[in-house]
């Protein structure tokens, strides 16, 4: 096979690096999923959003860590070189169906959201329609990609930052509109932390699946121009951008309107909006979900074809998975890929009400798990760095050893309670299944010469 028919390229440029690992983390979560943490845990989720973008950093500073120290490698990699072949395999998948998970929930978010203009048309043939578009786009050589994450992470970032802004300027009243009293919300209805810790802590599985997503720079290393420079960058931001994109926005919402009046069927940011008189801004708003959730699908596709890519290079997936086309695209990885989200389409078929809050319930489980594995790989791999990387961890082994800890504690807490049986039923068994199929799998990976680092 030809060269060009095997290897990715270096198509992303770092402007295009640093908006995916934004476009990562602004999506379905956010602009629907936080009409569920809000039910849960009113304005006191602010602070699980806190807690839970101080793991995030940790992870990330990890993985932005390791990935300076072994050029080349991503996620998958370096769980490989940490664990060897069977814990690689395990991680692998689980990654790649967390992805697909994801890119689901967006796809199918993107028509809910589709249906505030064509109420009359079914939810999965509006989905349907997202992927075709999404698919579509990523058949097309990297750099098309990146500069088309770079447009759509722009959008839902000027209309993030714009909605913050005209949300202040209406809870202060220096915009006219039907709300009286914006901030006696924060302390009404049961106050401001109305459903206790129980409730902050309960928020969690939905916030995790949030902010699942910032990972992604590890997949997109192996395609990065000048990655030495461009994830330093990234990581230091992290926590700014949490505050930024999570933290004011819920603050918005929770001051314009009573935190238990969200409804659940339109986004609450539409809804924002419409509850303070302005429905043309609605209009607006939803345009700019649809973008938003449309480009975290876009960067599900990109994470999952490349995933598949990588575990076929390592053996760990078949290696019919690492072929390519000329223009340095998984296309094998893009068609498994596609296959299942036509599988969540039909989902959608069958359970249009309740679809979405299921699906987006397990990526939540299959997220702490896979930063739990980058904790871990990290603790392992960092006495043998062949160089030592321009970006460490500071007060390692301490902050990573805080991480595994915390989101080992939430992962027992969520699978113990009976709420969530249905995610964690599926996460349970999953990585069951995976467990068994790493004993009867062969590694034959030959392409990255990988291989387990000698005992820590």
């Amino acid at each position: 096979m030809k060269k060009s028919q095997q290897d990715l390229k270096k198509g992303l440029l770092p402007r295009h690096v640093q908006f995916m690992a934004l476009a990562g983390m602004i999506g379905t979560g956010i602009f629907k999923g936080s009409s569920d943490t809000l039910h849960i845990a009113g304005p006191s989720v602010v602070i699980t959003y806190l807690i839970g973008g101080l793991l995030l950093f940790i992870v990330m500073a990890a993985l932005g860590e390791m990935a300076l120290a072994n050029p080349n490698h991503n996620v998958q990699h370096l769980v490989h070189k940490a664990f060897g072949f069977r814990f690689s395999f395990i991680v692998g998948w689980l990654y790649w169906i967390n992805w697909i998970l994801v890119t689901i929930v967006e796809l199918l978010a993107a028509g809910s959201f589709l249906q505030f203009w064509f109420p009359a048309a079914p939810l999965w043939l509006l989905s349907f329609i997202c992927a075709a578009v999404i698919v579509g786009i990523n058949l097309f050589q990297v750099k098309y990609y990146g500069e088309l994450e770079f447009w759509f992470a722009g959008i839902k970032i000027l209309a993030l930052v714009a909605f913050i802004i005209l949300g202040a300027l209406l809870i202060f009243g220096f915009i006219p509109s039907t709300v009286h009293e914006p901030l006696a919300n924060y302390t009404a209805n049961g106050g401001f932390i109305p459903n206790g810790i129980g409730g902050i802590m309960s928020a969690f599985l939905v916030v995790m699946f949030s902010y699942g997503g910032a990972e992604l720079i590890g997949v997109a290393v192996t395609e990065t121009k000048d990655s030495e420079r461009v994830l330093p960058q990234i990581i230091k931001g992290a926590i700014f951008r949490v505050i930024i994109f999570y933290i004011f926005p819920i603050l918005i919402i929770c001051g314009i309107m009573p935190w238990n009046s969200v409804t659940g069927e339109d986004s609450p940011f539409v809804q924002v909006f419409s509850s303070a008189g302005l429905p043309g801004a609605a209009h607006i708003m939803n345009f700019v979900l649809l973008t938003a959730v449309l480009s975290a699908a876009n960067s599900g596709i990109y994470a999952t074809s490349r995933t598949l890519f990588s575990m076929a290079q390592s053996g760990v997936a078949p290696k019919g998975l690492a072929r390519t086309s000329a223009n340095g695209i998984p296309i094998a990885g893009i068609s498994i890929t596609s296959a299942f989200i036509a599988a969540g389409v039909y989902l959608a078929y069958l359970t249009p009400s309740q679809v979405i809050s299921y699906l987006m319930t397990i990526p939540g489980f299959t997220i702490m798990l896979i930063w739990i594995s980058i904790c871990l790989a990290q603790l392992k791999l960092r006495p043998y760095y062949n160089e030592k990387p321009r970006f460490l961890v500071k007060w390692f082994p301490y902050t990573t050893i805080f991480a595994v800890i915390s989101l080992s504690t939430i992962f027992i807490i969520f699978l113990l309670n009976p709420n969530n049986l249905i995610g964690s039923s599926v996460c349970v068994i999953t990585v069951g299944v995976l467990v068994i199929l790493s004993f009867f799998t062969q590694n034959k990976g030959t392409n990255l010469n990988i291989k387990p680092s000698s005992t820590f």
